[in-house]
């Protein structure tokens, strides 16, 4: 078997180190990882949104998942049940492999159109024609085709609007949102307000809200979208609203390098693998820290994938449901007029006007085209957290990464002054970090913060519980 082409934008994974760890044994990254660095790149080259991202990480490691299955001694499929179930002559590795390869194959060529040819290349890098679209199930590849293409098309329905048929432009919003406050206007402090930023080429841009209508998704294993939505944030005129305004203020008046590197690794914004992906970096590291096998992949990102699928939906049928405010807005409003303390990038801390008052993030991504309550990377994080905890039977991970001097994408040159390593003893301290960075950052605010983190955990123990049903042949 070939091996894939390498991701050349896969940075993170070179400087993701392991701290105390065995050496890898097999020296090769198993198929499903493999596949996943297809996914991963495929997804840096589009323009998704977090939503969207997520469910492409569960839609594609679903049809790769269904069609192991049919090769599996007790597995069954999400869509069709036990019937591709091959006979036990039949259930080789090689088999498991190519159908698992075509499954995921016919699945990224249906969410990324725009990748066909990259996504073909490494469908045939690996030896496998791309051309056959064979349905026959007593074949490998007609295993993966068919249960991909079941996957698919229940999908082409499930609310995400994916191909722009229930309004025009895929993912766009058909529900008629219209926000209460416009860049240049506050008219209701509690409520998301566009910001206008730099599109980086001397121009501006200001970002529509991205998924208002993710809240009509079908979940996974959720029993509705709004399962475990907490209750309404703090709201101006009350005290609250004030306080949680003046911690941001805070925070980002008293930014060291080491808190701009956190918020700054963890961002994960355009171009990048977005939250949901990155958690799936995670799991690839766990793949080669322990050895997995092809077989546990399989399981595992499944897993994995529908655990961000369905943490995506949660939040942002909560971040619609109070169509809250970003810090921005409320820092803006309340310091009108004021002098404030802040950090301004490669000036340090300076007085300036409240109305002025900026976020620490790049002058080309402000802040999140989105309400805040809750927090997305919390919920991703902690969602992703809790299954590798789940799965191998530990919240131990001793995983780190190193951010060299300079490398500030905020304070390019400048920041950090020196390199600075992060590192995280378990899961749940890497998914802590990655909430708490949306605060240094100016994203957030606590509140936004820790109930995302509680909501995430909610999320994966049902997804937990629905997957296994699957992998045990359990499922109804």
């Amino acid at each position: 078997m070939k091996r894939m082409l390498p991701c050349p934008r896969l940075v993170f994974l070179a400087s993701l180190v392991l701290l105390g760890a065995r050496e890898w044994a097999s020296g090769e990254d198993t198929l499903v990882v493999q596949w996943n660095d297809v996914l991963l790149e495929s997804i840096r080259e589009s323009k998704l949104g977090p939503p969207m991202v997520a469910r492409a990480i569960g839609i594609v490691h679903t049809c790769g998942f269904d069609a192991w299955a049919a090769y599996d001694d007790v597995a069954v499929g999400t869509r069709l049940g036990a019937s591709l179930r091959r006979p036990a002559a039949e259930r080789m590795q090689p088999n498991k492999q190519e159908a698992f390869s075509y499954g995921e194959f016919r699945c990224l060529l249906d969410l990324f159109p725009g990748q066909t040819d990259y996504i073909r290349s490494q469908m045939a890098n690996l030896g496998y024609d791309p051309d056959d679209t064979s349905t026959d199930t007593t074949t490998p590849q007609g295993i993966g085709n068919v249960a991909a293409g079941a996957v698919t098309e229940f999908r082409h329905h499930d609310g995400a609007n994916q191909l722009g048929d229930l309004h025009p432009g895929p993912y766009s919003d058909y529900t008629g949102y219209v926000p209460v406050n416009d860049p240049d206007h506050i008219n209701d402090p509690n409520r998301w307000q566009p910001i206008q930023f730099s599109d980086g080429q001397g121009g501006f841009v200001t970002p529509g809200y991205i998924g208002p209508q993710w809240g009509n998704v079908v979940p996974f294993a959720l029993s509705s979208p709004p399962q475990f939505r907490p209750g309404p944030p703090q709201q101006w005129p009350h005290g609250g609203y004030v306080a949680q305004a003046e911690h941001v203020l805070q925070l980002n008046a008293q930014l060291d390098d080491r808190q701009k590197m956190i918020a700054e690794y963890w961002a994960d914004g355009p171009h990048s693998e977005l939250p949901p992906g990155h958690w799936t970096l995670f799991a690839e590291f766990v793949s080669r820290r322990d050895n997995h096998t092809f077989d546990e992949d399989v399981r595992l990102f499944f897993e994995l994938g529908n655990a961000v699928f369905d943490a995506g939906i949660a939040v942002w049928e909560c971040k619609r449901f109070y169509d809250s405010e970003r810090p921005i807005t409320a820092i803006r409003f309340l310091k009108a007029g004021k002098r404030i303390l802040a950090t301004v990038p490669f000036l340090g801390k300076q007085v300036i006007n409240g109305e002025d008052w900026l976020p620490y993030q790049p002058s080309t991504f402000i802040t999140p085209p989105f309400p805040e309550y809750v927090s997305g990377h919390s919920a991703f994080s902690s969602a992703g957290a809790e299954i590798l905890r789940r799965f191998t039977g530990s919240d131990d991970f001793r995983g780190s990464v190193t951010l060299p001097a300079g490398s500030s994408r905020v304070e390019p040159g400048l920041t950090p002054q020196n390199d600075i390593t992060l590192s995280w003893a378990t899961f749940t301290e890497a998914a802590d970090e990655a909430g708490m960075s949306r605060r240094y950052g100016g994203i957030h605010f606590e509140e936004g913060d820790l109930l995302a983190r509680a909501l995430g955990r909610q999320v994966a123990g049902v997804v937990w519980d629905k997957a296994l049903s699957y992998i045990l042949g359990t499922a109804p």
